[in-house]
């Protein structure tokens, strides 16, 4: 059996405004690389800018931190977006944090990466704010990604909870709905993933294990 192969892309933005300081939210990249690995996939950690990925110091405390040592490791030393090829992969995964909504949905090799993906029949999944990397991917016949797609993200209502409705560039439960998306949203911290043919996506950092565990039934 051939080696399956993930990419794993996550933001390189670690601020919000002067104050605010964020990042990747660690479990929902730790989570997910974790289930991959266990899995014998050969798992490629990419970034916007490349090197160290920043994240959210909110997400880190000394257990997470003596939890995922190995993933903690590899967010120092990541590849640059620039520097992979969707052909050598089976699946991209976009964990979320608040800093994906400030690089990844401008970022144009991203968005030709899904793209790619997208068209090739691959598998795109992606967690709590890491849908924000699929709004601005525009298929070849010129209609968005997500038009017509089920899908979940961080919901409004979270991004209340946590008061950072007013900081965030653009509330993206509305953004994928604007974009002609299904949004399906479950209450406050709900598990919970939605799949659409090679779609796969989760609402909240409670969801990250259930979405990988998607992933791999999906590779399967």
């Amino acid at each position: 059996m051939t080696q399956k192969a993930v990419l794993m892309v996550v933001t390189s933005a670690d601020k919000i405004d002067d104050t605010l300081r964020t990042g990747l939210w660690l479990s929902e990249f730790a989570e997910p690389y974790t289930e991959f690995v266990a899995q014998g996939y050969r798992v490629t950690v990419a970034s916007i800018k490349g090197g160290s990925a920043p994240i959210d110091p909110r997400s880190l405390d000394n257990e997470t931190e003596k939890r995922w040592p190995d993933a903690i490791a590899v967010l120092k030393d990541t590849v640059p977006i620039t520097q992979v090829r969707a052909e050598d992969f089976d699946a991209i995964f976009l964990p979320g944090g608040h800093g994906t909504m400030f690089d990844l949905p401008t970022n144009p090799e991203l968005q030709s990466l899904i793209r790619q993906f997208a068209e090739t029949g691959k598998v795109i999944a992606a967690v709590c704010h890491g849908p924000a990397g699929l709004v601005g991917v525009t298929l070849t016949n010129g209609e968005p990604l997500v038009k017509g797609k089920r899908v979940t993200s961080f919901t409004n209502d979270e991004e209340r909870a946590v008061q950072l409705d007013d900081k965030v560039p653009f509330l993206l439960e509305d953004r994928l709905r604007e974009l002609g998306a299904a949004f399906i949203g479950q209450p406050l911290w709900s598990d919970h993933v939605v799949q659409d043919g090679n779609l796969i996506t989760g609402q909240n950092p409670q969801s990250g294990i259930s979405t990988a565990k998607a992933v791999i039934k999906a590779l399967s």
